[in-house]
């Protein structure tokens, strides 16, 4: 009888008083299965419908190698390989007749996992403090606040496990950070950690930070990343706990933005100079990481490295492919270009200039299987730091949530009962064993191509199918015409009009 009761009482609610769900008010108390339904597609379809290689952005067989490879199970497959290897973007290596041949004695011979980078950062720009990577695999910048408190420090136990390092993300340093890992310090255009009062930067601060962390080895600006190149973002006062506010150097309860540009500067000559003081005041190499779009500005950044010897130490490349906890689909799926349009075009514009041999190149975005290693140091990169796969290897199980607070791993949300479910100890072991699989496949890969370093692949190690890139083209080549010129005076013209919004 009560149940009766409940279902009329829901029936009446829908057709009298719901106003929002067209759905449910044409067909009461069934309509809501309907979005029930929808709520849970995303789980059904990645359980039961999708097959193992059509998933995004990791398909299954990607995410049950990092899995295996994390818990050090068996992450072989049977019967050859379940891939249309004539599919757009399949990789091919080019094996030798004969593989490099590891001698007694020989770093490999004693620790098959054993992947330094090949370059050392800050060398020729005679920093006090140079730094060579201990691994080719690194974590990359993902923030406290963005992930969990548990999900940071497991990434940090696991990289000094692993012998790797690991960039803070824009959030500031926080004590999750200081697990005895490898840090790089990355901050962007809210300056977190290392913030002014008037938002923007303080070289004091930076000065401090670096002091009384020994363990920060980098620092890196950001100009840009992946998901959402040139757009800025607002963390909500809501979410900014006394922790948060503490790290970030921001108000509590209080909104902070992160605008889309920086204030420390505003061209290239100016860049370069905050990139020179602020290596000559910490004695580190300074790098920075950008999506990659239009060349012209990077042209003049290469040019002006030439002149001038100055510049910074390494560039991480993130492509259009890359992750984040929140961005509109429109940035996601459209602005920046993939990761290997993106670096091949900054590289060669770079290795025109000569300047190839003395910045470390580092390559992010969905890089993280040996394979795809091998064709990114193939074209260049030095070492790749890897976001997703590593949440991946913690226990992310791909829910695509981050952005509400929700992660049933525990790993992007800020829920203390969510993240109840993460072991730092446990979780950290399993970073540390994913690293060191991929690195000894990675070695393994580079081997059998006749190689004792991945730094050593070319070119013509590898081979890829392609539709011919020129199928990729400007809107003006591909419709044969220029659009008309807009007359625009600035945003403020637009405001001050009188027709705003139909106003007389």
């Amino acid at each position: 009888m009560w149940v009766l009761i409940l279902l009329i009482a829901v029936a009446i609610r829908d057709v009298f008083f719901n106003k929002r769900h067209t759905i449910s008010h044409n067909f009461p108390i069934v309509g809501h299965l309907r979005y029930w339904l929808e709520s849970i597609g995303p789980e059904m379809r990645q359980y039961f419908v999708a097959n193992n290689r059509e998933e995004l952005p990791f398909n299954r067989i990607e995410r049950g190698w990092i899995y295996a490879s994390a818990k050090k199970e068996n992450n072989y497959e049977g019967f050859g390989t379940d891939r249309d290897i004539n599919e757009h973007g399949h990789i091919f290596i080019n094996n030798a007749m004969m593989p490099y041949k590891v001698d007694k004695n020989h770093p490999h011979d004693i620790d098959k996992t054993f992947l330094p980078c090949a370059k050392v950062m800050g060398v020729h720009n005679k920093r006090k403090r140079p730094y060579r990577p201990a691994s080719v695999i690194n974590v990359s910048a993902m923030s406290f606040g963005s992930l969990s408190a548990k999900a940071i420090e497991s990434l940090n136990k696991g990289v000094k496990i692993a012998d790797a390092y690991h960039v803070t993300g824009e959030g500031g340093l926080s004590p999750y950070h200081s697990n005895g890992g490898d840090v790089v310090f990355h901050f962007g255009t809210g300056y977190f950690g290392v913030r002014a009062e008037d938002g923007g930067f303080s070289m004091e601060k930076m000065i401090k930070l670096v002091e009384t962390n020994p363990f920060i080895r980098a620092i890196e600006i950001k100009l840009s990343q992946g998901a959402k190149p040139g757009k800025g973002g607002v963390l909500p006062g809501a979410k900014i706990t006394k922790e948060i506010a503490e790290i970030r150097g921001v108000e509590i309860g209080k909104d902070v933005l992160s605008p889309p540009n920086h204030k420390a500067f505003s061209n290239v000559p100016e860049m370069v100079e905050f990139i020179e003081k602020i290596a000559d005041a910490t004695g580190l190499p300074v790098g920075i990481k950008a999506a990659i779009g239009k060349l012209e500005q990077w042209e003049e950044l290469a040019n002006l490295m030439a002149k001038t010897g100055k510049g910074p130490d390494f560039i991480t490349v993130d492509g259009g492919e890359g992750g984040t906890g929140a961005a509109p689909p429109s940035f996601a799926d459209h602005v920046s270009l993939p990761w290997v349009y993106g670096f091949s075009d900054l590289y060669k514009l770079f290795q025109s200039k000569g300047l190839s041999e003395r910045i470390v190149f580092i390559g992010s975005g969905k890089l993280g299987f040996p394979a795809k290693a091998a064709m990114a140091f193939a074209m260049g990169a030095d070492c790749i730091n890897v976001a997703r796969e590593a949440m991946m290897s913690i226990g992310c199980i791909q829910a695509q949530v981050c952005h509400t607070n929700r992660c049933p791993a525990g790993i992007a949300t800020q829920s203390k009962w969510l993240q109840n479910g993460v072991d730092p100890t446990l979780k950290s072991e399993r970073l540390a064993q994913y690293f060191k699989t991929f690195r000894k496949e990675f070695v393994e890969i580079t081997h059998a191509a006749g190689h004792e370093h991945p730094c050593q692949f070319n070119m013509k190690d590898i081979e890829i199918n392609v539709e011919n890139r020129s199928k990729s083209s400007e809107l003006n080549n591909t419709f044969k015409y220029e659009k008309t010129e807009v007359p625009f005076s600035g945003m403020q013209h637009l405001k001050d009009c009188m027709h705003l919004g139909g106003c007389k």
